[in-house]
């Protein structure tokens, strides 16, 4: 993954990348670095929109890009309309990520809690004896109540 904070390197003439299994989307910041006059980002494992910008746009040698299959825009040929592979932004990464994490830990705790409720019955006769005669005595209750409400 390559460090949103490479475009805080205003004075960066020349980055070369290239061959290091980086993954993950090309920082929007890469379009402030006004020096940068050569760039090589090739085969790497990098995906989704190539940032534009102004350095970036005078930077149009597509051979820069190669090698990384799930880049798309341009200067390369592939549109990122067309590639249901390309990934999203970070940002939309952690928020999945957030949103797994809550779904997850939401599930697992009910879990936890309604396995808790059943071992307590299951060893605990006096809260066993106790729970279904309170389920009995308002399921009696809701019945008349309803019986009488419909004979009115």
């Amino acid at each position: 993954m390559i460090p949103n904070a490479m475009g805080d390197m205003k004075s960066l003439e020349t980055l070369d990348l290239s061959f290091n299994k980086l993954s993950g989307v090309i920082p929007q910041s890469f379009s402030v670095l006004n020096s940068l006059s050569h760039l090589n980002l090739s085969y790497n494992n990098l995906s989704g929109a190539i940032p534009s910008g102004n350095q970036l746009q005078t930077l149009e040698d597509a051979s820069i890009y190669i090698g990384n299959v799930h880049l798309c825009g341009p200067p390369v040929t592939k549109s990122c309309s067309d590639d249901p592979n390309v990934d999203s932004t970070e940002e939309e990464y952690k928020q999945e990520s957030h949103e797994l994490s809550f779904y997850f830990g939401t599930g697992l705790g009910y879990l936890v809690g309604l396995w808790s409720v059943f071992v307590v019955m299951l060893f605990k006769k006096d809260w066993r004896l106790f729970y279904f005669a309170t389920v009995d005595k308002l399921y009696d209750k809701v019945y008349v109540a309803v019986k009488i409400r419909m004979r009115n």
